[in-house]
């Protein structure tokens, strides 16, 4: 039985302590609205700035009237924290492990943005078990209608706890740099959630690129190859981010470029990029809300 299935399968026993079937017996889960859209934004080679890209595009989301959450869950290796120049109480090691609730280890950080902060050089978290993912889900259940948005920074690569989480998420952004390596692990990683998931949607996000021009010659490439030897997927254009000499030096004195330099060329496309995200948050068809993770595990695999 795959992660996917067994999920699912302990999810029908446990959902009936924590949620229920409304009375006219539709499929619709959970009290309240649950509002939350979530992403995640992921990405097959580490070093191609994908949590940068979170910081500050959740600030812009912010700017724009709605409220924000970002999980790092890059779980061994955080990094929202030290881009935001926080310094946490608490982590995700203190809600798997039981010793804190969701609303005890969230934090707050420039510009009111909500973040739920990983741990750092803690191996048992790179692969949760099934319990440690169930009371996950518990516990973001609990949100209901705090918050417009949520964020989920992934770790690099293909582990089990990355597509854990894009296999929740109803929308992925791939952030992908224009180099050789980059682009063969962006392909890597669309290819095991198309071929063993059923995945068929993905946002592709240029970082790091020199203009419009450069990064749209990478995506077509890229989407081109993907499109032909996976049919059926849907590749769609997120937009790009410019490599900036100002964004680097935000980096380095770890406060948000949009913060720090928000006439930067940068700080631009983060809005740009906004405007595309919130976008998708106004598609009647869209429902990757926080009862994501109860409908989509409790799903028949797509085919």
């Amino acid at each position: 039985m795959d992660q996917a299935a067994n999920l699912r399968e302990i999810v029908k026993v446990e959902s009936d302590k924590i949620c229920h079937l409304n009375k006219t017996g539709s499929d619709s889960f959970l009290c309240g609205d649950n509002r939350p859209k979530v992403f995640t934004i992921a990405s097959g080679k580490g070093g191609v700035g994908k949590t940068n890209i979170v910081v500050n595009l959740a600030i812009a989301c912010q700017r724009q009237g709605r409220r924000v959450l970002i999980f790092d869950a890059d779980l061994g290796l955080a990094n929202i924290d030290i881009i935001f120049g926080l310094d946490p109480q608490y982590t995700i090691e203190d809600l798997v492990s039981g010793h804190k609730d969701l609303s005890q280890i969230i934090v707050q950080g420039p510009e009111n943005v909500s973040i739920i902060p990983a741990s750092s050089g803690i191996q048992e978290l790179t692969n949760l078990t099934e319990g440690q993912k169930m009371h996950l889900l518990s516990e973001f259940d609990s949100l209901n209608n705090q918050y417009d948005l949520m964020l989920i920074d992934t770790g690099a690569g293909v582990s089990s706890n990355v597509i854990y989480f894009n296999l929740a998420a109803e929308e992925r952004i791939i952030v992908v740099r224009p180099e050789p390596t980059s682009i063969t692990d962006a392909y890597a990683l669309i290819k095991i959630m198309f071929s063993q998931y059923g995945v068929k949607s993905f946002h592709l996000l240029m970082n790091m690129v020199s203009g419009e021009i450069e990064a749209k010659a990478v995506y077509n490439n890229l989407s081109r190859v993907l499109s032909r030897f996976m049919r059926g997927i849907r590749i769609d254009y997120a937009g790009y981010i410019v490599s900036d000499e100002l964004l680097q030096k935000s980096v380095t004195k770890r406060r948000p470029v949009l913060n720090l330099y928000p006439d930067a060329c940068s700080s631009k496309n983060f809005k740009t990029l906004a405007d595309y995200l919130l976008k998708q948050d106004t598609d009647d068809s869209f429902d990757g809300n926080i009862k994501f993770f109860w409908k989509r595990l409790m799903a028949e695999p797509r085919t």
